[in-house]
């Protein structure tokens, strides 16, 4: 049985995403120099390669910290397609409420400058309700344009901790795959068909340009004319294509993060999650190896950067029904068990 590493399943439902109706940003053209607004509010940034167990990480620390998760996936921004795009589901969330996610209409085309003003709301909401920003996704591009936007307007704001999550290429090749596969249990391939239009093969805009959808273009249009082990044939190359694709993509974000590092020295924290990975036949073992490797480095880390410098707005202190349902949501989270 191949277990899914992802996320934990806490039997929650995923509260609706507020609406996007916030108070003008208070942006400035000249702020390299000077700061207005006084201490820095504080803002978490997951990043890391597909598939490396981002998603899980933002609801460990959303539900440690009084946070909110924001998508910095330019993918998931758009509805539709749960399954090819891996979105996050009601029960992985935790209850822990998502912006960005699901958003936009599958054929709206999000480019940087939209996101990062999208982002910008979303940050300056869950800060005005006392909660700590989350952004998580695999769009490192879209990250880089919001975080070091020309103007360093959001730098002026906000206090950034950038947490990784890795895994070794030659590890996560293998886990990509075996999702891949899963994928296709679930009903990929019935799920692309839905969107399929033999009239239209475009796929450079909007949520047809995710990986596992222009890949079956060709599949759809020879399946009518194919026998039973001729189509299976194709299915598998196809699948096997996606897999190529995937792992390609997961290398690509990997570079950036390191261009990040290394040319733009972004201070980033580098968690190493192979041996997650490589233990993933065994849910115990796989558990004790995350906690001790990713979360609670995570948690000390995001824990000692809230403390360092005050922000302007601290964080929502809880009132003792809130913790009492905290206490109660541990209960259910040390029952939760990995797909």
């Amino acid at each position: 049985m191949i277990m899914k590493i992802s996320m934990a399943m806490c039997k929650q439902p995923l509260p609706p995403s507020p609406a996007l109706d916030f108070p003008p940003a208070r942006f400035g053209p000249n702020m390299l120099n000077l700061n207005p607004y006084g201490p820095k509010d504080k803002v978490v940034v997951i990043m890391g390669a597909t598939g490396t167990g981002k998603s899980r990480l933002s609801v460990d620390l959303a539900t440690r910290f009084p946070a909110e998760i924001i998508n910095s996936d330019k993918i998931q921004v758009h509805q539709g397609l749960d399954i090819v795009t891996n979105k996050i589901t009601a029960d992985e969330s935790c209850g822990v409420p998502h912006h960005l996610l699901g958003v936009l209409p599958p054929e709206a085309d999000l480019t940087a400058s939209n996101f990062r003003h999208m982002a910008n709301l979303s940050v300056e909401s869950v800060i005005n309700r006392g909660k700590l920003p989350i952004i998580v996704g695999g769009s490192n591009s879209y990250v880089e344009a919001l975080v070091d936007d020309e103007d360093y307007t959001f730098r002026s704001r906000y206090d950034c901790c950038f947490l990784w999550v890795d895994v070794k290429l030659d590890v996560l090749r293998g886990f990509v795959s075996e999702r891949v596969d899963k994928m296709v249990e679930k009903g990929m391939v019935e799920e692309v068909r839905e969107i399929f239009d033999f009239s239209d093969s475009d796929y450079s805009r909007g949520i047809k340009k995710a990986i596992g959808v222009p890949e079956f273009d060709r599949f759809f249009r020879n399946e009518p004319f194919l026998n039973v082990g001729d189509k299976e044939e194709l299915l598998s190359k196809v699948v096997e294509e996606i897999k190529r694709n995937t792992f390609g993509l997961a290398c690509r974000q990997r570079d950036k993060i390191d261009r990040l590092i290394k040319i733009k020295k972004w201070c980033i924290q580098r968690l190493d999650a192979t041996p997650v990975f490589t233990r993933r036949r065994s849910t115990v073992d796989a558990d004790v190896a995350w906690e001790k490797l990713v979360a609670g480095p995570s948690t000390d880390a995001v824990s000692r950067f809230l403390l360092d410098i005050a922000s302007r707005r601290p964080l929502v202190e809880a009132s003792s029904a809130a913790v009492a349902v905290a206490a109660a949501r541990e209960r259910e989270m040390s029952r939760c068990l990995v797909a």
